[in-house]
């Protein structure tokens, strides 16, 4: 008898993969549905940037040419959630950009609130991981609506 487990013909990986990105939609969604972010609760969401069907500004595909990590926390606008993934308005260095993420390019999704953290695996093909840097935003602006759900982000790697 072997010890090693047979291979499987069911992929169980991307099943699970694609349940736990199934997660961040719901979230996401129930954002988009209450209008903000309830209580502390606010996202850390690391994508490739050139997975197939991310749609964010050159700028920031050529300053993250592999990854990047966004925050949605004080300012963030026009979030729109589907089944196939999210759009969000976001700030970089006081400039309003739109992005468009497909689930399956998030590698990870964290709510240091509660310090929960799911991990993916990347779906595109041919790229290596590369490490991680944390994200800088802006400097948060208070206006006058102070449960405002509009998130401001700079990201900058440190080298």
């Amino acid at each position: 008898m072997s010890d090693s487990a047979p291979d499987s013909l069911i992929p169980y990986d991307e099943i699970v993969q694609d349940a736990l990105r199934a997660v961040v939609g719901r979230v996401l969604g129930q954002v988009e549905k209450g209008g903000g972010l309830p209580g502390a609760h606010h996202f850390f969401i690391t994508f490739k940037t050139g997975a197939p069907g991310v749609d964010i500004p050159k700028h920031l595909t050529d300053r993250y040419p592999d990854e990047m990590t966004i925050v949605i926390q004080n300012r963030f606008w026009d979030l729109h959630v589907s089944e196939s993934g999210f759009e969000v308005g976001l700030s970089f260095n006081q400039v309003g950009s739109k992005l468009s993420i497909p689930f399956a390019a998030i590698t990870a999704f964290h709510d240091p609130a509660v310090d929960f953290a799911l991990h993916f695996s990347a779906q595109v093909e041919n790229q290596e991981p590369e490490e991680i840097a944390a994200p800088e935003n802006d400097p948060v602006v208070r206006t006058s609506e102070e449960g405002s759900n509009v998130v401001s982000v700079d990201f900058t790697r440190k080298k």
